[in-house]
């Protein structure tokens, strides 16, 4: 629901998640999973002071340097699993420098994305 939700936003550039038709793994996640998971990846328009300013802004969801556990986390690849690489390792990578990981938890997604599109508006 949330990735859905934020397919088109104005203060997001993309959204990755395979239970998307847009995204170019969806066929295959289709045929191979029961169900699409719950890592969302946000690439935010703005880059990374804006992802910087999302991750502040988030209230439910918590920060971590990993993801994995029962609650939302949020993660910003290039300062925890990219942290220190140089613009041309993180491109060949594939990490934009807005880029926001979202592992979703137990949380109702109605109060995800009220989380979510908060932390999402414009100064």
């Amino acid at each position: 629901a949330l990735a859905r939700r934020l397919e088109g936003h104005a203060g997001v550039r993309g959204v990755l998640y395979p239970g998307l038709p847009s995204h170019p793994g969806h066929d295959v996640a289709r045929r191979q999973m029961s169900a699409f998971g719950g890592v969302v990846t946000l690439v935010l328009a703005g880059g990374l002071p804006a992802a910087e300013r999302f991750y502040d802004r988030l209230r439910l969801v918590a920060r971590a340097a990993s993801l994995g556990g029962v609650e939302s986390l949020a993660s910003l690849p290039v300062h925890t699993s990219h942290y220190g690489l140089p613009e041309d390792k993180l491109r060949e990578a594939g990490i934009d420098p807005g880029m926001v990981r979202l592992s979703l938890g137990v949380e109702d997604a109605s109060d995800l994305i009220a989380d979510v599109e908060r932390a999402l508006e414009a100064d």
